[in-house]
């Protein structure tokens, strides 16, 4: 079973993957999809946090 902190690295490194691959991009379409994605996974997050502080 995955530590919570094992759970965060991978999103991390998806997280730093994603940012690198924006650093790169050359056009303003493919920015805009890594944006979705970034934000979908900072949704992830959010929900996470909150279900925890319900279960506090």
């Amino acid at each position: 079973m995955a530590s919570s902190s094992d759970s965060t690295t991978s999103v991390d490194d998806e997280v730093r993957r994603l940012y690198e691959r924006y650093q790169s991009a050359e056009t303003d379409a493919e920015r805009r999809a890594i944006d979705l994605e970034m934000g979908e996974i900072d949704g992830q997050r959010h929900a996470t946090i909150y279900e925890r502080l319900e279960t506090e």
